[in-house]
């Protein structure tokens, strides 16, 4: 199945949680999550369904898919990559996602979501380490340098996209230098940070061991 193309506010009614994906707009009382937390559909207001076990791994699974912006597979592969590292592999999952180019990007404050970011990297807009990188899934490592190209910093959408930057919270692990759009990675995520919205990873774990 291709990516989802739909209404990016359902999603957040679906899985309950506002997982800020239009950018600026959740922070409004604009957002759809604010006016109607329920499920869509014509029996989203009579109440939640309760889910079995399996239904409540398997949704933290979606939402945390929803959230980074990654089909199936390569969420598969994400947790592959985590089963074979040291350590938590639920956390070593959430670090590999937030490692992201586009959802660097995002906490930088160069997109004011990451389905924005993800469409900059793909356009040729950023660099890392002074070549341009098109390819959102590329993983960042300690001492890189993320910057936006020279010729595409007059955009207006990377100038209002660093106005919410405040707002938004910005990633210790990273070293943002907002008058020259360039910033560092100073460090490894840590997973006590990725607390908006709420992920419960063990769940994710648990989905795929079985």
């Amino acid at each position: 199945m291709g990516r989802y193309t739909g209404p990016v506010c359902k999603l957040c009614r679906r899985e309950g949680v506002k997982l800020y994906l239009k950018g600026e707009r959740c922070y409004t009382d604009k957002c759809a999550f604010e006016r109607r937390p329920y499920p869509p559909g014509q029996h989203g207001p009579t109440g939640r369904v309760k889910f079995s076990d399996y239904g409540l791994r398997l949704r933290e699974k979606q939402k945390v898919k929803r959230i980074y912006g990654v089909s199936e597979s390569q969420f598969r592969r994400y947790f592959e990559m985590a089963e074979r590292r040291k350590g938590n592999t639920g956390v070593n999952l959430l670090i590999l996602l937030e490692r992201r180019l586009d959802n660097v990007v995002y906490r930088l404050g160069f997109a004011s979501s990451r389905r924005e970011a993800r469409q900059l990297v793909a356009h040729g807009h950023i660099m890392v380490n002074g070549k341009v990188v098109d390819i959102p899934s590329y993983l960042v490592d300690v001492g890189d340098v993320i910057e936006v190209k020279p010729s595409s910093r007059d955009m207006e959408r990377i100038k209002n996209a660093l106005e919410g930057v405040a707002r938004r919270g910005a990633a210790s692990w990273l070293e943002l230098k907002k008058d020259e759009l360039k910033g560092i990675v100073k460090d490894m995520p840590r997973r006590e940070e990725l607390t908006t919205p709420p992920i419960q990873e063990q769940l994710i774990v648990e989905l795929y061991s079985k």
